[in-house]
């Protein structure tokens, strides 16, 4: 394995040591995709496909004149009217026992802004986040929008990290005999300043402060541990409780301050006084200066005492108790970056089998590696990929197949990746095609232009199993999210939004109209909001208990309990 020591600044000057390299990669990473697919230009035609749009609308017209010098082709196909697999949607019935499948939503959390931190710390009734921190919904920032959600292997403790670099933990509600409905509901237990803003002097870069993702430990006391990652740094936190605190020191007075040693004439044998529950966040390893690109992924082994992070180019793996060393066991870097041709998206290890891992890329494959095989896994055992319909094929096609998520299945014999339109599950044990495809927003494909224009289309959507394997969901715009049913193979699209914020409100499915006469309870696709995406969720373990992530809002639904 390539070994990593962590010297600051020497090992990043010798591991890029051509000056014209280092500023191509500063160039090249600030956005890669974009300008990688942009280059493909000078080498395809470009198709558009559309019912609704034509060389002379406004968005393509733009492309056509821009594509005419160049000598591009220009054309527009006819695309059949979307619909459902089947039909409306229909309830979701799940093996967890979700009864009719209706979803209530049980409580709209926002995740605390500056202010509202203030408000907390003079007002402990603010704690209760169903309706208190709805009101400090002005103060929102950039800062504030959720950039990744994860419950932890109980499913009692919900962390929530933002681009502002906080960590928010909410605390699953205990059941009252009086109460029995607030169970599902979630209030605040813990807040921290995870990562802050840095900046790397050797390559005149901006670090941005914003969690990219969030990974739990499983709880071996009485402490709760996770890892945050940002752009460069991964850290390990303890989150713990603090309810009592020692008195009757004899060196130190009430207040802390030392005593003068001739005052002293008895001896005391201090004592553990009551008070207030203090709930402590502290960091315990730094794990920094490993990588060079920006970290997408995180993932613990199920050894639990290793991890790896990957980044656009390398996956390391990490010991939990070494914070200056890591070993580099994928690297796809070429020798010359002009040819490079893709970048790692995600990466996870097997749920059961510490020796196995799989990772995504850019041009929509899969592979999994056996680090029983090799130290350096640049050989992959598995490789995974759909072969593409000549007839399908588009100016759009690479940047649509590129895989924004990778998950295993809670069993481990499956695979599901998300890419912009569809989402995929694959057997391990059949890598040219997957077993399922399930269209997320297959409307949107008479929308690939404005989408480009608008750099929508280069949106990483994430996608979770629920407990039990039998259903995925995934996000889409207009805060609407997905839900499909493995075994009924029914699928269903919900709405997370303030308009139906009212607690233990049940969720109507929603249907997007592509043309012709729409109905009442139906919106059309020209009317989406594409600022308005479900980019985070989680699901909970053995529940049916839903975490979706819109903007600085976090929504907690659960299926209603007939």
């Amino acid at each position: 394995m390539k070994s990593h020591q962590m010297c600051p600044i020497v090992n990043i000057i010798l591991e890029d040591s051509e000056l014209g390299d280092r500023v191509l990669e500063r160039c090249l990473f600030s956005n890669l995709k974009k300008r990688h697919y942009t280059n493909a230009l000078s080498s395809r035609s470009f198709l558009f496909n559309g019912k609704h749009s034509s060389p002379q609308s406004e968005s393509c017209a733009s492309y056509k004149s821009s594509f005419e010098k160049h000598d591009f082709s220009v054309t527009t196909g006819g695309l059949g009217p979307w619909c459902s697999p089947t039909g409306s949607p229909a309830p979701l019935s799940c093996e967890t026992g979700c009864g009719e499948g209706s979803w209530i939503l049980v409580c709209r959390l926002l995740v605390p802004t500056q202010v509202s931190l203030l408000s907390m710390e003079e007002d402990i009734d603010t704690r209760k986040i169903n309706n208190s921190f709805l009101r400090d919904h002005s103060y929102a920032t950039e800062a504030d929008i959720i950039s990744t959600v994860e419950f932890n292997h109980t499913g009692e403790l919900l962390a929530t990290g933002d681009k502002g670099g906080r960590v928010v933990i909410f605390q699953r509600e205990q059941e009252s005999k009086n109460q029995i409905h607030r169970r599902g509901e979630y209030n605040v237990y813990s807040t921290f300043q995870s990562h802050e803003p840095e900046f790397d002097y050797l390559k005149s870069l901006e670090i941005e402060e914003k969690i990219n993702k969030i990974r739990w430990l499983p709880q071996q006391n009485a402490a709760y541990f996770l890892l945050s990652t940002n752009d460069k740094t991964v850290k390990l936190w303890k989150v713990s409780e603090r309810d009592k605190r020692p008195e009757g020191y004899n060196l130190k007075d009430e207040e802390g301050r030392l005593r003068d040693p001739a005052t002293i004439t008895t001896l005391r044998v201090p004592v553990l006084r009551p008070m207030d529950l203090m709930v402590e966040a502290t960091p315990r390893r730094v794990f920094a200066n490993a990588h060079t690109y920006h970290i997408n992924s995180i993932s613990v082994n199920s050894d639990y005492e290793t991890y790896m992070s990957a980044d656009d180019l390398r996956i390391n793996l990490w010991n939990f108790e070494i914070t200056n060393q890591s070993f580099n066991i994928v690297d796809i870097k070429p020798a010359n970056m002009e040819e490079l041709t893709e970048v790692i998206t995600a990466a996870e290890f097997h749920p059961h089998h510490c020796n196995t891992f799989v990772y995504s890329s850019s041009k929509g494959t899969i592979r999994l590696c056996d680090m029983r095989a090799s130290a350096l896994c640049d050989r992959h055992t598995k490789f995974f990929e759909e072969p593409e319909d000549p007839s399908n094929r588009s100016f759009f096609s690479e940047i649509i197949s590129s895989i924004s998520d990778v998950k295993f299945s809670h069993s481990g014999r499956y695979i599901m990746t998300r890419d912009y339109l569809t989402v995929k599950v694959w057997d391990l044990n059949m890598e040219n095609r997957p077993i399922e495809t399930y269209q997320v927003h297959d409307y949107l494909r008479s929308k690939l232009c404005s989408l480009y224009e608008n750099d929508c289309i280069f949106d990483k959507f994430e996608c979770v199993w629920n407990g039990s394997d039998s259903v995925i969901m995934t996000g889409s715009y207009n805060n609407f999210f997905r839900m499909f049913d493995r075994n009924t193979k029914r699928d269903v699209t919900l709405e997370a939004s303030r308009e139906n914020s009212k607690p233990r409100a049940i969720l109507k499915p929603r249907k997007v109209c592509v043309g012709g006469k729409r109905r009442k309870d139906e919106i059309s696709v020209d009317s989406l909001d594409f600022s308005k995406k479900i980019l985070h969720t989680a699901w909970h373990p053995s529940e049916n208990i839903i975490a979706v992530a819109a903007t600085n809002n976090l929504y907690i639904f659960q299926d209603k309990v007939n």
